[in-house]
């Protein structure tokens, strides 16, 4: 009941919710840096404009130094985020938007007719998320800097107990 509640009612239900972190090693130049993350858009589900654009209103609203999308831009098709990708765009916050892809969507959960079309897909979400000016982190990191201060910014892919292990977090750190 509450996956069909989720998937009909509660998928435009969006919430901000807002956390103050604090950390003793902090670099100064970083006090009040503010991260908007947002996560399983899963677009394929999504079916009114209106709605959506709220969302991201809102998300943009926040005016965050930086906004994490971490995976499950789809259910299971690349193509599910075309009527979307324009909207998507305009996210926008001074130090980028950066993502990593969720178990989704590498497209698992659909019947492919070879995996050559399944990697197709995969390839094609990459260029979406590049057309919409975001950063896809791949097992990678990139810095963010203020000032003469930086952070690493560390995007594992997906990594969940139960869920393909795409992750490789050695790999992600090899260059800091």
């Amino acid at each position: 009941g509450a996956l069909v509640y989720g998937m009909v009612r509660g998928k435009y239900n969006y919430q901000v919710l807002r956390y103050s972190l604090t950390y003793d090693d902090l670099p100064e130049a970083f006090d009040g840096f503010q991260i908007t993350q947002i996560s399983d858009i899963h677009s394929g589900s999504f079916d009114n404009a209106e709605k959506v654009q709220h969302g991201i209103d809102l998300i943009n609203q926040q005016q965050s130094d930086v906004i994490l999308f971490t995976g499950d831009l789809v259910n299971n098709v690349a193509d599910e985020m075309l009527p979307w990708q324009n909207q998507f765009a305009t996210l926008k916050a001074p130090q980028g938007v950066f993502s990593v892809l969720g178990n989704h969507d590498y497209g698992d959960y659909y019947q492919w007719p070879s995996e050559k079309v399944k990697a197709q897909n995969l390839e094609k979400l990459f260029q979406i998320q590049e057309a919409m000016g975001w950063k896809l982190l791949r097992n990678e990191n990139r810095f963010i800097e203020r000032g003469n201060d930086r952070l690493a910014l560390i995007g594992v892919e997906n990594w969940g107990k139960g869920f393909k292990r795409a992750g490789d977090l050695q790999k992600a750190l090899k260059t800091i």
